[in-house]
């Protein structure tokens, strides 16, 4: 059998603990499907029977609130999208769409639980995972609600720049308008303070394309906004 999962070089850091067989297992009870620039990848309150792992690309996770959809995070290759339904409520809580074009591996849930139970490494990975995940999702919620808006911009624009991207010129992958949306701000505000970090000489803005040219101001606007 072709082990695809074994020779997988954009593996999860969890899967790499699976031994070959394990990897053989997960192998046949997974299929990579291909996903456009706003294509749904999980929609929420849908019935969930696989865990889905961002492969390749970019993505966005939102949740529809009674009055509009809350952009709670961007989520980069590498991560697992459905965890919390693995452990909890077998319903989809949240919905996740595409920004860039994005590879998924959609996981059988009943091989991923079994998985768990057999290796403990694999295990203790997983719980790793969650617990950075929620421990960043606390995080986010006291920035939200304690920074200004030109905090919570620079802090958008170094996530980008040291998480999503990993380089300090980059194209944004999201509007304005959802940039605002994940910031709790209107989109005005958040062209208004990207147009005061370029007049200041922090960024250099050309459409999507930006360059952070003064990062320590940058640094200090997140840590002070």
């Amino acid at each position: 059998m072709d082990n695809k999962c074994n020779f997988c070089t954009m593996k999860s850091k969890a899967a790499e603990k699976l031994t070959a067989k394990e990897s053989e297992k997960l192998s046949a009870n997974c299929v990579t499907v291909k996903f456009k620039k706003g294509d749904s990848i999980i929609k929420q309150g849908t019935y969930s029977t696989n865990v889905a792992y961002l492969r390749t690309g970019l993505a966005k996770i939102h949740i529809q609130g009674p009055y509009y959809t809350q952009v709670v995070r961007i989520v980069s290759q590498g991560n697992y999208l459905g965890l919390p339904t693995t452990f909890g409520d077998k319903v989809n809580q949240y919905s996740v769409t595409a920004v860039e074009p994005s590879e998924v591996c959609f996981i059988d849930i009943t091989t991923f639980r079994k998985l768990l139970n057999l290796n403990s490494d694999f295990s203790n990975q997983i719980i790793l995972e969650l617990c950075k995940s929620e421990l960043e999702s606390y995080q986010k919620c006291v920035n939200r609600t304690q920074r200004h808006i030109r905090g919570k911009i620079a802090g958008v624009l170094l996530e980008f720049a040291d998480e999503i991207y990993r380089s300090e010129k980059f194209t944004l992958s999201i509007n304005q308008e959802e940039m605002g949306n994940l910031v709790d701000a209107s989109r005005e505000s958040v062209s208004r303070v990207l147009s005061e970090f370029v007049r200041d000489g922090i960024i250099v803005m050309e459409g999507r394309n930006i360059s952070i040219v003064n990062r320590q101001m940058l640094l200090n606007i997140c840590l002070n906004g």
